[in-house]
C-alpha cells in the first residue's frame, strides 16, 4: 500500500532553517515525480516544489525560489525540502505528493496520493 511520511517539521525564528523530509513505499517511486505542496490554516493548498524522476529538474513557486531546495535520494526512497530564510507567510501544513503532471498545482485532484503533512511555524 502507498505510504508517505513526512517530517522534519517544528517551530523556528524569523530568517531560520529547517530540512523536510518524506518516505515513501508502495509505488514506483524512482520512477514518479514528486511534489512538496503546503495549506495554511483557513487557506487554499499551495504548490510549493516539483522534482522530476531522477532530479535533475527542478520548478520552485515564486513565492519559495531561492530560499527552498528540493531533492531526492532514490536508493533510499526519500523525497527533502530544504527550507532557508523562513518567513512567517511560510507557516503551514506541508505534505509530499505525487503529481499527476507537472508542475503541480494548487488542488488536491492534481495528486495521486499525499502523506498526513509535516507542520512548519516561523516565528517573528
Amino acid at each position: 500500500q502507498v505510504q508517505l511520511v513526512e517530517s522534519g517539521g517544528g517551530l523556528v525564528q524569523l530568517g531560520g532553517s529547517l530540512r523536510l523530509s518524506c518516505a515513501a513505499s508502495g509505488f514506483p517511486f524512482s520512477a514518479s515525480y514528486m511534489s512538496w505542496v503546503r495549506q495554511a490554516p483557513g487557506k487554499a493548498l499551495e504548490w510549493v516544489s516539483d522534482i522530476n524522476n531522477v532530479g535533475q529538474s527542478t520548478y520552485y513557486a515564486d513565492s519559495v525560489k531561492g530560499r527552498f531546495t528540493i531533492s531526492r535520494d532514490n536508493a533510499e526512497n526519500m523525497l527533502y525540502l530544504q527550507m532557508n530564510s523562513l518567513k512567517p507567510e511560510d507557516t503551514a501544513l506541508y505534505y509530499c505528493a505525487r503529481p499527476k503532471k507537472s508542475p503541480g498545482g494548487s488542488s488536491w485532484n492534481l495528486y495521486y496520493y499525499w502523506g498526513q503533512g509535516t507542520q512548519v511555524t516561523v516565528s517573528s
